[in-house]
């Protein structure tokens, strides 16, 4: 996957599959757990670089939906993304670049996080 023009990724040749980033997130979660550690997950926020990297974001971000495997989500995706355009930022959010959040959005995601939830012992 690609980075915001001008900015590729030194990893930018490796290419990974949609399964590869959720074994390699389950395997991780898993790990986690098998020390007593909550584990809290959030969707991939939206960007348009290119329609492989979208489709890949976007089976991961399904995946984050609906496994049980973390203790919590966080849907970044859905609350930052533009709903006219599921691939782009809300224009409230976007820094300019169409891949980076402003501080208001930010600031929107952490607000939409409850810190009793994180302070729950939900293991």
């Amino acid at each position: 996957m690609r980075g915001p023009p001008g900015k590729e990724s030194p990893f930018v040749w490796e290419k990974v599959t949609a399964d590869e980033i959720i074994q390699g997130l389950r395997q991780m979660v898993a790990r986690v757990h098998e020390n007593g550690i909550q584990v809290f997950g959030a969707t991939m926020t939206p960007y348009s670089y290119d329609s492989e990297g979208v489709a890949i974001r976007q089976a991961v971000n399904q995946w984050i939906r609906r496994t049980k495997e973390y203790d919590a989500i966080f849907d970044f995706d859905a609350l930052i993304r533009d709903p006219l355009h599921p691939t782009r930022l809300r224009a409230e959010y976007d820094s300019g670049d169409h891949f980076h959040p402003i501080e208001a959005g930010y600031k929107a995601m952490a607000d939409s996080i409850s810190l009793p939830l994180l302070r729950a012992d939900r293991r």
